[in-house]
């Protein structure tokens, strides 16, 4: 086999299933999209670019076929990432993909300590900080708990007062906030109306009203809407 002896493609291949193994058993175990066989066979696949570069030296450096299979992989990643409602989910798997391709490419040079300690930070990263993740998360949402009043605004035509305002009180309440008044304002001589809505919110934040507000400026009849923190009444 060339340069290798002939237990060396096997042992190097038989490395990076295992090694690939074990970082997507943690995936399956968290019911991600890229598991258990999406894992390995990116570790096997890395590994066997790397071992054909070894195998034909004369014709391919391994270094150049690693950089192809980190560009390769990076559109494997993509596949797995999904947006959903304004979020992206999968970036986390997507990532973990992209680093077990480093495993097999270092399983497939040869370098199996440094393959069996990338794989183990990678499923560190995935257990350890993940628990650290929510610990931060979960703060950030505590502190956010406390009460919040809010104003928003909508002009609009003035025959579409009605519509407007009832639509203005279903997006925010859908939101999870609390209505604790709703006023209307002709403009003066322009046929148009601003409605006014004065908000409270328990733990919502920015995010809910950012959805409200895109949902409702898809409207023909809203001109503008507008929203801030606190209920005085300066103009919006």
């Amino acid at each position: 086999m060339g340069t290798l002896a002939w237990w060396e493609v096997p042992a190097r291949l038989g490395v990076a299933l295992l090694l690939g193994a074990g970082v997507g058993l943690e995936r399956q175990w968290r019911s991600r999209m890229a598991g258990l066989r999406t894992n390995a066979l990116v570790s096997i696949g890395a590994a066997l670019f790397v071992l054909f570069s070894v195998l034909t030296p004369e014709d391919n450096s391994p270094t150049r076929i690693a950089s192809y299979v980190v560009s390769g992989v990076g559109f494997l990643g993509a596949g797995v990432i999904i947006r959903d409602r304004g979020n992206l989910r999968g970036i986390n798997t997507a990532a973990t993909v992209w680093g077990t391709a480093g495993v097999g490419v270092m399983a497939g040079g040869g370098h199996f300590l440094v393959a069996a300690l990338g794989a183990a930070a990678i499923v560190l990263a995935n257990v350890v900080l993940r628990s650290m993740a929510r610990r931060v998360d979960r703060r950030e949402v505590e502190r956010d708990e406390g009460p919040r009043s809010y104003r928003f605004r909508a002009v609009c035509r003035d025959a579409d007062e009605a519509h407007i305002r009832a639509l203005v009180v279903q997006s925010l309440t859908a939101g999870g906030f609390a209505l604790c008044a709703l006023d209307s304002e002709d403009i003066n001589n322009t046929g148009k109306v601003a409605v006014t809505a004065r908000l409270n919110g328990q733990g919502q934040g920015s995010g809910q009203l950012e959805q409200a507000v895109s949902r409702l400026s898809l409207e023909p009849g809203i001109s503008s809407v507008s929203w801030r923190v606190g209920d005085d009444e300066e103009d919006l």
